[in-house]
Parts: structure tokens; C-alpha cells; sequence
């Protein structure tokens, strides 16, 4: 076997955790895999896997030569994406990381034409708000909303989008609909505790007047899905993109505050792992969201080297 083939066989066996899922996953028997990762472990001089009854876990040494080899199959599915000039014959796996809320509103649903479009691609979503280490965790690009901060990834912006104050019709019922900015002191606020620590003084425009308001509130939440809940349950008032209350907005259930003035937006980036090429993969699924961005009224898209 060689060493191209010994690096997939090992990275498959990484990933699905034994030999045998490994050897389903690559259709072949399991004494080849078993046999393939210990002519690897003979040629590097190097244990790579631990074997336990609750399955495989890779060695220091093991973990290191899983994310060279990683990107190693990543080049050359690259560079056989080149020799061929076509981006409809991308094979292997996608790892996606993505926040929750958002995928599952804007992207999950349209992921089936990227599906059909790419038979040959497993595509792995991994929902998380958090901003994960990529190539810890193996992702190949990641959709992530907001400000970059001093990142040293490659990113390109896929969408802009407004951000605004909503709340539901029941709790506006109850304690009066804001006229301006300066109401929404007497108003219970929910908070979105994202990576800049939930904010509680918010800034709005209308001309050429600027206004900061600072909110409190009973409630502070971690996640995007905790935030859409409480506004839900008319707990209170919350600052949010457009896109995360995109179906409530649609049907009347929540309601725009205040539309007349604006809020700084909001960018969707598409990340890639610093220290490697976007593989055409990654390149082709960036290029899928922005045109679903782009179909919802997105602002166009940006190359950027943070």
C-alpha cells in the first residue's frame, strides 16, 4: 500500500474510532486495515494508536501525524481538483463547523442541493456557538458571524445582514412598545452571552444621530436557541441578527422595535484552518452559502487576510 493510502486508512480509522468501522467505511476487509496501520506504525518507528476495549485513541505522536496527514490528503484531493478543471467531482469528507441557530435555519435547509450536486462528498456539520479550534478539531471551513478579532485564518465574508431589537407581540402587550432607543431601560432584556461577553449598552443610528442605551435584564443566555426561546416565551426584548428570527419575523409571531433607527451589522465569515490551503471543498461549500445569503439579500461577498 502506499503512503498516500496509508495516510487515508489511518485517518479513516482516526476518525471512526476502530478497524472495523474503518474497513465499512473504506469497503474493505478489517485485517487490511489492521494490517495497514501497523505497516505504518513499523515504517514511522512509532506507536500512533492505543488499543483499549472501549476502542482506539491515537498517541501524542499519533494526534500530531493525524492532522499532517489530514492536510497532506487535503493537498493532493487539491491537486487532483486542478488537473481536472472541474469542481463537480469533489469526493471525500467535509468537516463544517457552524453556529447552531443559523445552520439549522439558513443552511440545513438548503443542503441537499449541495448534496446532489456532490454525491461523491460525505459532509460532517458540527454545531457549536463556540469558535473551536479547527485544526484541532479537523474542520475544513468554518461559518462564523461577527467581529474576527486579530484571527490568522484566511477568511472571506459571505453575507452582511441587519441586526435589530425584537420582541413578541404578547410582551409588548404587557409592557408597552418602545418609541425610542432611550425606552428600552424600562424593558426586561434578554442577553446573548456570545464571545464578546453579552453586551449590555447598545448603540443605534438614525441620521446623523447616534444614541447608546444601557439594557438590563433577568436573563442571560449562551446560546443563539436560548435566546429565540426566551423572546419566544415573552420573557422580554433582545438585540439579534435578522437571520435568527427570520421565520417569526416572516409569520408576525415577533416583532421588529423601533425600525427606524439601525444597529451596527453582522458578518458571516467562512474560516479556514490557519497554516493550510482551502481545499476546493471548502471553497465550493463557502461558495454554496454565500449564494443562499445572496438569495435571502446579503450584501456581497469580501476576500479578506486577517
Amino acid at each position: 500500500m502506499d503512503r498516500l493510502a496509508l495516510m487515508e486508512t489511518y485517518v479513516c480509522t482516526v476518525e471512526t474510532g476502530s478497524f472495523s468501522a474503518a474497513a465499512r467505511r473504506l469497503e474493505v476487509g478489517q485485517p487490511a486495515v489492521s494490517k495497514a496501520i501497523a505497516q505504518l506504525e513499523e515504517r514511522l518507528q512509532a506507536r500512533l494508536l492505543l488499543r483499549s476495549t472501549r476502542g482506539l485513541t491515537p498517541t501524542e505522536a499519533g494526534q500530531a501525524y493525524y492532522e499532517s496527514a489530514k492536510r497532506a490528503i487535503a493537498m493532493a484531493d487539491e491537486a487532483d481538483s486542478v488537473v481536472r478543471g472541474v469542481s463537480a467531482d469533489l469526493v471525500g469528507k467535509l468537516r463544517v463547523s457552524a453556529a447552531v441557530t443559523f445552520t439549522r435555519l439558513h443552511v440545513i435547509p438548503h443542503i441537499k442541493r449541495f448534496m446532489e450536486h456532490h454525491p461523491q462528498l460525505e459532509i460532517e456539520v458540527v454545531l457549536d456557538d463556540r469558535h473551536i479550534d479547527l485544526l484541532e478539531n479537523g474542520i475544513d471551513i468554518a461559518l462564523r458571524m461577527g467581529n474576527l478579532g486579530d484571527s490568522s485564518m484566511t477568511a472571506r465574508r459571505v453575507a452582511t445582514g441587519r441586526r435589530m431589537v425584537v420582541a413578541t407581540p404578547a410582551y409588548l402587550a404587557q409592557r408597552g412598545v418602545p418609541q425610542k432607543p432611550a425606552d428600552l431601560v424600562h424593558h426586561e432584556a434578554v442577553v446573548y452571552l456570545s464571545d464578546a461577553g453579552g453586551a449590555t449598552t447598545w448603540s443605534f443610528e438614525r441620521d446623523s444621530a447616534e444614541v447608546s442605551v444601557t439594557v438590563s435584564g433577568h436573563l442571560r443566555v449562551s446560546a443563539a436557541e436560548g435566546v429565540r426561546a426566551a423572546v419566544c416565551a415573552d420573557v422580554g426584548v433582545a438585540i439579534v441578527s435578522e437571520w435568527m428570527f427570520a421565520p417569526e419575523l416572516a409569520r408576525g409571531t415577533v416583532c421588529q422595535l423601533l425600525p427606524e433607527w439601525s444597529l451596527p451589522t453582522i458578518d458571516v465569515w467562512a474560516l479556514y484552518p490557519s497554516g493550510r490551503l482551502a481545499s476546493a471543498k471548502a471553497r465550493a461549500f463557502a461558495a454554496f452559502v454565500e449564494e443562499i445569503m445572496m438569495g435571502e439579500g446579503a450584501a456581497p461577498p469580501v476576500e479578506a487576510q486577517d
